[in-house]
């Protein structure tokens, strides 16, 4: 069978799909041992594939999402958001609809469509969501600065984000109140119980 790292940008696939096997194995609350037991194999493939290393199969990890109860491909796909994505607004013909794809989410989410309110010079906390979720907004007037406290971005109406929403997180205004939809993404885990 063929493995997925035969190329560099195969490796760093093969570096983000362990680091996602490890942070779901976690987040489920199991050890390496028993994941390993639950999908056949060896606890130190398990170490190696969780470390970036080793050629796991389709196969192999096949038996992992089997073990973690997840489609295999919301195991090798990326869910979350590593860095804040800004997308700024665009101008419209006033005379004929328009549509914009935003923003597509993929794998397993219970999605939440919030409206938010800021009023002129406040700041809103939010405090961190599940593990994997992703809040994504779209400003519908105003201007604020928002998202993870650590990396907040200025937006203005028509401007979309999307930031790891795993984390503590801001909505902060200026002089102008703003009007906001917030769509959060929280990854839906089943039962582990077998």
């Amino acid at each position: 069978m063929a493995d997925i790292q035969s190329s560099p940008a195969s490796r760093s696939r093969g570096r983000a799909i362990g680091a996602h096997v490890r942070f779901i194995r976690n987040a489920r609350g199991l050890t390496s041992a028993e994941l390993a037991r639950r999908a056949g194999i060896s606890k130190a493939a398990l170490s190696s594939i969780e470390a970036g290393g080793g050629n796991p199969t389709i196969g192999t990890l096949d038996a992992l999402a089997a073990a973690l109860a997840l489609p295999l491909a919301d195991l090798v796909n990326s869910h979350g958001v590593e860095s804040p994505v800004k997308i700024p607004g665009t101008e419209y013909d006033p005379h004929a609809p328009t549509r914009e794809l935003l923003r597509r989410l993929h794998g397993s989410y219970s999605v939440e469509i919030w409206k938010l309110r800021v009023p002129p010079e406040h700041e809103t906390s939010g405090a961190p969501h599940a593990p994997g979720t992703v809040e994504n907004l779209v400003v519908a007037s105003g201007e604020l600065r928002a998202g993870a406290d650590s990396d907040l971005v200025d937006l203005v109406a028509g401007d979309c984000l999307s930031f790891a929403g795993d984390q503590p997180h801001s909505y902060i205004t200026g002089r102008s109140p703003a009007d906001v939809t917030v769509i959060i993404a929280s990854p839906q885990y089943p039962s582990t119980q077998m």
